[in-house]
């Protein structure tokens, strides 16, 4: 497997600058913006697909410096009952596919997204207790006349411009476990699965090398982010797991994003490698860091240096022994 990082991170940086740290860090690929949340620091899109030149340019200078492009990603709520903002994402993420198969990049990362409760809601609504009824109502509604149709058209769009579809299993959207990625995934086609992100996991009380092996089983793992979660438990007996606090009051949190082997130790991400290679997926591990107690440089070479200490890169061996 190679290491990457989502180069969001180095927003300030230009794109060559970018590219020239990642590759002083010892890194192999890197995981581009192109829209929605991640914004567009290092990708104008509209400029590289409409102009052939300007494509070659952008990736020479990746192809130089003996770098891949993992995926482009623009993570946003493609169903928002905010018209103008579904719209925006639709059209990010539309432009980012057709972006993705000339540049030769396999994967689109993004989020499932989340309508509202009924046509007339203002506002996105993300249910997680079937009692009062009504918000198992509300949830079938969502997936049946919102998440279901929207995903089975672009699924086959990716499909026929030969992309996956990597959704990040994130909480406040409807795909934000194994079951919803699979159910999702039967009810559309195989473009769709997951980014997988261990940090959004473990506060759910998920194990992410369980969720390997089951997202694995299926084929379903189309892209790794590398970022870590703190959990601390006297501040879960207060809060609760789905905390609202802001993620900046670290001190009350019942959990905070870490850098890699800040949160969980050394051998249960080298675990996670294992089930990684052990269950199919032999791609790039990219590193997300947002770590709010940690600087940009040495949160990030704090996760490469980890990350570098259990990665599996070369090919297994024969089994010379047996």
């Amino acid at each position: 497997m190679k290491l990457g990082v989502f180069t969001v991170l180095f927003g300030e940086k230009s794109f060559d600058e970018m590219l020239d740290y990642v590759q002083e860090s010892g890194l192999k690929a890197v995981e581009i913006g192109t829209g929605g949340n991640p914004g567009t620091a290092h990708c104008n899109v509209d400029e590289l697909l409409d102009n052939e030149e300007k494509r070659k340019q952008f990736k020479e200078k990746i192809d130089a410096r003996g770098l891949t492009i993992s995926a482009l990603s623009c993570h946003d709520n493609p169903i928002s009952p905010n018209k103008e903002h579904a719209q925006k994402a639709h059209d990010d993420f539309r432009k980012t596919v057709r972006l993705a198969e000339l540049l030769e990049v396999p994967v689109v990362n993004t989020f499932s997204g989340t309508p509202g409760s009924h046509e007339g809601s203002k506002y996105p609504n993300w249910p997680v207790t079937p009692w009062p009824t009504e918000y198992s109502d509300i949830l079938k509604w969502q997936w049946e006349e919102k998440l279901i149709p929207y995903w089975k058209e672009q699924a086959e769009f990716a499909k026929n411009h030969g992309v996956k579809i990597g959704l990040e299993l994130h909480a406040g959207f409807l795909v934000h476990t194994p079951y919803t990625l699979l159910k999702l995934r039967e009810a559309t086609n195989d473009a769709i699965g997951a980014n997988l992100d261990p940090s959004h996991l473990w506060w759910q009380g998920i194990d992410p090398v369980a969720a390997i092996k089951i997202l694995g089983k299926a084929g379903a793992i189309h892209h790794f982010h590398a970022k870590d979660t703190y959990i601390d438990q006297d501040n879960v007996n207060m809060y609760g797991l789905t905390d609202m606090q802001p993620y900046g009051d670290v001190q009350t949190r019942a959990w905070s994003f870490r850098s890699v082997g800040y949160g969980h130790s050394i051998q249960e991400w080298s675990n996670i490698v294992s089930a990684l290679r052990t269950y199919g997926y032999d791609y790039v591990i990219s590193i997300e860091h947002e770590d709010p107690i940690m600087s940009i440089d040495e949160g990030f070479q704090a996760a490469v240096k980890n990350l570098k200490a259990v990665n599996i890169e070369e090919s297994p061996a024969t089994m010379w022994w047996a």
